[in-house]
């Protein structure tokens, strides 16, 4: 365990407390969890993962855009529910993206987990997509990329990381129930300023 898995851990776990609760100042703590992660995985050998933070960075810069300026006539995004095209898009993603990536991983890189590594990094990149767009189904793909993590980082002797992501884990599931709350009561919003006008 090092310093960097220490801080990866405790930004990591900040961060997603933050996107549970809806709370724009995950993208800020996020961004310095990805340059954390990032150093963390180019030494674990996870390179997929290792580069998926800087795209994780950018995503961020984008997200925190999107949540102030991303609704109607750019007000602030409000949780909805995923639209059925946007899951046609995203399965199409990570399939893709998952045979590229372990494309790349077999044959310019000397991972010893090409398959993990390349699927979990697909749909991570799904989830922050979705998360951007505050899309309740983003906690879907997080829990199942969550799972195959825990395996991934036990196998690399990562532990702490593992437990962060069990941890992880635990928050997207609070994070889905709390979602459809807030989804639940901003469309009751909606209808009522229908209503009223």
């Amino acid at each position: 365990m090092s310093w960097v898995e220490v801080a990866g851990f405790v930004t990591g776990a900040l961060c997603v407390w933050l996107v549970v609760r809806r709370n724009i100042w995950n993208f800020a703590v996020g961004m310095a969890n990805n340059v954390f992660f990032l150093v963390l995985f180019l030494q674990a050998g996870l390179y997929a993962d290792a580069w998926l933070q800087v795209v994780y960075f950018g995503l961020g810069a984008i997200g925190w855009y999107w949540w102030l300026h991303g609704g109607a006539n750019r007000a602030a995004l409000v949780v909805r529910r995923t639209p059925a095209w946007a899951w046609v898009a995203v399965v199409t993603l990570v399939t893709g993206l998952t045979w590229v990536v372990h494309i790349l991983l077999t044959s310019h890189t000397d991972s010893t987990v090409p398959v993990g590594d390349a699927l979990t990094t697909a749909l991570s990149l799904g989830a922050q997509v979705m998360l951007n767009r505050k899309w309740i189904g983003n906690w879907l793909l997080w829990i199942i990329a969550d799972v195959i993590y825990i395996g991934l980082y036990i196998h690399k002797e990562l532990y702490l990381t593992a437990v962060l992501y069990a941890l992880f884990l635990a928050l997207c599931i609070v994070g889905w129930r709390q979602w459809h709350r807030a989804a639940r009561a901003a469309r009751d919003a909606e209808m009522r300023q229908a209503v009223a006008a």
